[in-house]
């Protein structure tokens, strides 16, 4: 029986203030953060810092929970797939991303720079509640 999968991602900022977005493999050529699943005995905090460092190389610092999605066979993600997206904010002292084979291209951008971009809709949301809480 196929179950939802736990996913986490996070929207960082760098000490400029900037976020980073990712276009990966999964989004069907849309930007999203980087992120991936949660693995057995892992809390949601150390998923996210080890998914952030495995795909891009950065470490986080100040992560907080901003938010949770639901995304059922969502048509911009590139398989049918049911994921519950616990989504957080954090920071990171370094913007010399390493990303992995995932990413394909990615930019430190401002969060008003970031709303121009082709985002996926889960990612949409994240930026405008950081729009939110900048405000």
């Amino acid at each position: 029986m196929n179950r939802p999968v736990v996913c986490v991602g996070a929207l960082v900022r760098d000490g400029t203030g900037r976020v980073l977005l990712a276009r990966t493999t999964k989004w069907r050529g849309l930007w999203g953060v980087p992120g991936g699943k949660v693995d057995w005995g892992e809390t949601l905090l150390e998923a996210v810092a080890r998914e952030f460092r495995e795909e891009t190389g950065l470490v986080l610092r100040d992560i907080e929970y901003a938010q949770t999605q639901e995304a059922v066979l969502s048509p911009e993600f590139h398989k049918p797939s049911h994921m519950l997206l616990f989504d957080y904010f954090a920071r990171t002292e370094s913007t010399e991303v390493r990303p992995n084979e995932e990413i394909e291209e990615w930019a430190w951008v401002t969060l008003e720079e970031a709303a121009a971009y082709p985002l996926n809709t889960y990612t949409r949301t994240l930026v405008a509640l950081a729009g939110q809480e900048q405000a």
